[in-house]
């Protein structure tokens, strides 16, 4: 059976699927992203990846291609269509096809919308084998990093110095203080020296992921402590644990940072809690969120 595509306005196989190639989105990356895990046919955290649609549409001035319950509906078009059940979910907005001009069009456009959805492997029944290593990296991206953007050079390129020295994340630091920002395509903790949970608080420099906000709802629901505060490389080095969140990483753990041992080089207690905790969320359904 083919896959499935949807590319606006119109289901078709994907292996057919096409866009113009003066779609701004080809030719200045003007657009914007989202991926939603798809698990027991349910999309998890969705009004999480749709409220950060439209923020993410709002902040480059671009509207939304349908209304919220439109897409919700094609969302699950494509799911069905598919026949997945367990997967991950893609959506891209652009500003549409129109000459090639730095300025936006001068006579408004549609925006165009492609979406795709492909299967993926259970949610891991244990975090005993989910973990991975990571490298640290200058974090070289553009300041406006709450945007999901579709222009993602400087996040390919630090997954792939990661992929060769054989680690699954690149942590990126601010150069200028040793400041931890994220990871390339996820956002990164650690359990401090004290025993804290930590993150980052949101600002322009980091990206306000869903995984993370569904992570801190569920963490405050059973009163388990955080801290939105950000961390220095000196301060990584002394960690307890670190672990990675996002729709595909869910919660995974970080074993070794450069070449050294995170901790004993193993899960640690709070993590494993954790990701017990953010199991559960993803086989409870999607938690309506503002």
């Amino acid at each position: 059976m083919s896959r499935i595509a949807y590319v606006n306005g119109r289901y078709v196989p994907q292996n057919e699927a096409s866009v113009n190639i003066e779609d701004r989105g080809y030719q200045f990356g003007d657009g914007i992203y989202e991926v939603v895990h798809l698990y027991d046919n349910r999309f998890v955290d969705e009004d999480l990846h749709l409220n950060r649609l439209e923020r993410s549409l709002k902040a480059i001035q671009l509207p939304m291609p349908l209304t919220r319950a439109a897409l919700s509906f094609v969302l699950k078009e494509v799911a069905r269509r598919n026949r997945v059940t367990e997967g991950l979910l893609y959506m891209q907005v652009t500003r549409g096809v129109a000459h090639r001009d730095h300025p936006f069009p001068a006579e408004p456009v549609p925006p165009a919308l492609v979406i795709t959805v492909k299967r993926i492997k259970p949610y891991p029944a244990s975090i005993a084998n989910w973990g991975g290593n990571a490298i640290t990296l200058p974090d070289l991206r553009w300041a406006h990093r709450d945007i999901k953007s579709i222009n993602l050079l400087p996040n390919v390129l630090a997954r792939q110095a990661a992929r060769e020295q054989g680690a699954i994340e690149a942590i990126l630091y601010e150069e200028a203080t040793g400041t931890v920002t994220e990871g390339a395509a996820t956002t990164f903790w650690i359990v401090d020296a004290e025993g804290a949970i930590r993150t980052r608080a949101l600002s322009q420099a980091i990206l306000p992921g869903c995984t993370r906000g569904a992570l801190m709802a569920e963490l405050a629901e059973q009163g388990i402590a955080f801290d939105e505060r950000a961390f220095t490389l000196e301060e990584l080095k002394q960690a307890r644990e670190a672990f990675i969140t996002s729709a595909t990483s869910f919660v995974k753990p970080i074993l070794k940072i450069d070449d050294a041992d995170v901790g004993d080089g193993k899960p640690g207690p709070v993590t494993t809690r954790l990701f017990e905790i953010f199991a559960r969320h993803v086989k409870g359904g999607a938690r309506n969120a503002a």
